[in-house]
C-alpha cells in the first residue's frame, strides 16, 4: 500500500503550496465545466504583505502548475 505522502494527490497539493511561495492559499474549489474540463481555483490569502509583487506573479504560477501537473490552474485573490 503507498503511503499517504506519495499520492498523486498529495504531490500535487504539495506543488501548489511550494508554488504560491511566501503567500498561504486561503481556499480552493474546482469548477467542471458543461464539457467536462476541470479548473482549479486558488484563492490566495488577501491579507499578504506582497500582495503587489504576488499579482505580477499569478499568470506564471498558472504556466508553471499547468507543466508540472497537467492540470488547468487560476490564481487570485478573493474580493473583500
Amino acid at each position: 500500500i503507498r503511503p499517504r505522502s506519495r499520492t498523486l494527490t498529495s504531490v500535487h497539493e504539495s506543488i501548489l503550496e511550494d508554488l504560491v511561495g511566501p503567500t498561504e492559499i486561503f481556499g480552493k474549489r474546482t469548477r467542471i465545466s458543461v464539457d467536462g474540463t476541470k479548473l482549479l481555483k486558488v484563492m490566495l490569502d488577501p491579507k499578504d504583505k506582497d500582495k503587489n509583487d504576488v499579482e505580477a506573479k499569478m499568470s506564471t504560477f498558472s504556466a508553471v502548475y499547468k507543466k508540472l501537473t497537467n492540470k488547468e490552474a487560476v490564481f487570485m485573490f478573493p474580493e473583500a
